[in-house]
């Protein structure tokens, strides 16, 4: 499946700063469909390159992060239930910021 991952607001550093990745992510061989909590398993096994505890917490993201799936908040598509299809975009933007 042919996924659009963009990430900001300091998240990108985690990434090597690359902020957008078009990606292929295969649906788990038991499973039908792909959902967050399986995107976001991969996304913590091929993409984040350093300090995973700054993203996710457990099997989600940190408080403080928002998620976006095609432009729409993802508390309201189910969150680790929301369904993905080929060429969804999912955002993911941190609001913690230092001082």
């Amino acid at each position: 499946m042919q996924l659009t991952l963009e990430f900001g607001g300091g998240l990108e550093l985690l990434c090597d700063s690359v902020k957008i990745h078009s990606v292929d992510v295969d649906l788990p061989s038991e499973e039908k469909q792909l959902t967050m909590k399986h995107l976001l398993a991969w996304v913590r096994s091929n993409l984040i390159k350093e300090r995973p505890e700054m993203f996710m917490k457990g099997d989600t993201v940190r408080p403080g992060v928002l998620v976006l799936v095609n432009d729409c908040d993802w508390e309201l598509s189910g969150q680790l239930d929301t369904t993905l299809e080929n060429k969804d975009v999912i955002v993911f933007i941190s609001t913690l910021h230092g001082g």
